[in-house]
């Protein structure tokens, strides 16, 4: 399809956008789990229960690495027109039920065969992890303003049971982003098992209490009906039960493991989208004003189209509701060396991301340690090795 617009000085700009119907490549992470069923039902091999994990983290990163990158922005004049094109948001929609048929077929699966405890539990890891992704849609459709798409965001964040998620990115991670504060902003040195740690039990214990603060404004008890945080829970809830009810006590297991590494997902994205940036504070007390920069960084091509745009996150961070398909990349960002699951791959090997990223992080800082968001328990001898006499000094 061709945007054309016409501009106020008489100018007529037409742009079609090439990866529109590359967008269709974001449902192939909810096709993961069908097809490593389709192997193991075919092979009657329990090492196809591996597939999830290495697609996620070994091939993707491969292709990312094989594809390249794609810095293409579409001009600006036609953005307003592409964000009102269905097209791109009936994508989004269409992703919901997608990911449930998804995660109903890893659910039968593990209720009708007879795996091993360590298959089940891989499987569990690996379809967790790919339904992971159900965040990616949840965020995006998360940040809108109509009812439908919020319902959207509800029904596909609560197929991994993190009914807190859209509350808590919305009114805290944008809010507090790459700060101390914020308990969904990694700090240089932390890894990201010390960050799963803050950031798990930080994120959940912020969303209530903004869900608290919303409905106490209108009058409500936090454990009101309109609790959203509440009404995704029980969604979950209610298909827990009902599958425990039709497969057996052994789908608690599944259940716990899948959740789990689901969130760990979304655990894996804030850790390498915000490491160690730092918004400087005024003269007011006051943070800076959220900017590209504050956010990592990455047109690997392939990820990309897979996660509907989350990598290009500085834009997104500066520009809240720019819509996915209009996110743009400026030449002067931090950037991550590789799309988000390289980098997991690297986050899970602590020595490795550090020796990769805190170069980085010390370039975007000007060689400043004082403007890096540091973690305190690392901050003597991070200062030893990065800082100035004066920065030690204090």
């Amino acid at each position: 399809m061709t945007f054309t617009v016409q501009t106020a000085d008489g100018r007529t700009i037409s742009y079609k956008d090439g990866k529109r119907y590359f967008w269709f490549f974001s449902f192939l992470l909810a096709l993961v789990a069908p097809a490593t069923i389709g192997l193991y039902l075919w092979s009657g091999s329990a090492f196809a229960v591996f597939v999830p994990l290495a697609y996620l983290y070994v091939f993707i990163p491969l292709f990312d690495l094989i594809a390249g990158e794609d810095t293409h922005n579409p001009p600006e004049e036609v953005v307003e027109a592409m964000a009102a094109d269905p097209y791109y948001r009936i994508l989004l929609h269409a992703a919901v039920p997608v990911f449930w048929a998804s995660f109903f077929a890893a659910a039968w699966f593990v209720g009708t065969q007879d795996l091993p405890w360590w298959a089940l539990f891989v499987f569990a890891w690996g379809a967790g992890s790919v339904h992971g992704d159900v965040l990616t849609i949840g965020h995006e459709l998360g940040h809108k303003t109509n009812a439908t798409d919020r319902l959207g965001a509800k029904l596909i964040n609560a197929i991994i049971g993190y009914g807190h998620f859209c509350i808590e990115h919305n009114r805290g991670h944008h809010v507090a982003v790459s700060t101390p504060e914020d308990p969904a902003s990694s700090r240089m040195g932390e890894s990201i098992y010390q960050f799963a740690r803050r950031e798990l039990p930080g994120t959940f214990l912020r969303g209530w209490e903004h869900e608290r603060l919303r409905l106490s404004k209108k009058g409500k008890s936090v454990w009101s009906v309109e609790n959203d945080i509440l009404q995704g829970y029980a969604i979950t809830l209610v298909v827990a039960v009902a599958l425990v009810a039709m497969f057996g006590w052994h789908m608690v297991p599944f259940l716990i493991v899948h959740h789990l590494t689901g969130w760990y997902g979304l655990t894996q994205a804030n850790y390498v989208e915000h490491y160690g940036l730092l918004r400087q504070k005024l003269p007011n007390g006051r943070y800076e004003a959220v900017q590209p920069r504050h956010s990592w960084n990455t047109n690997h091509i392939v990820s990309n189209l897979l996660l509907f745009h989350l990598q290009r996150h500085s834009d997104h961070h500066a520009n809240a509701l720019r819509p996915y398909q209009a996110l743009r990349d400026f030449p002067d960002l931090p950037r991550l060396p590789s799309g988000y699951p390289g980098c997991y791959t690297l986050a899970a090997i602590p020595p490795l991301w550090f020796a990769v990223m805190d170069p980085k992080v010390m370039a975007w800082a000007g060689g400043d340690i004082t403007k890096v968001n540091v973690a305190p328990w690392r901050k003597k001898a991070l200062y030893r090795r990065y800082g100035t006499q004066e920065a030690i000094a204090t």
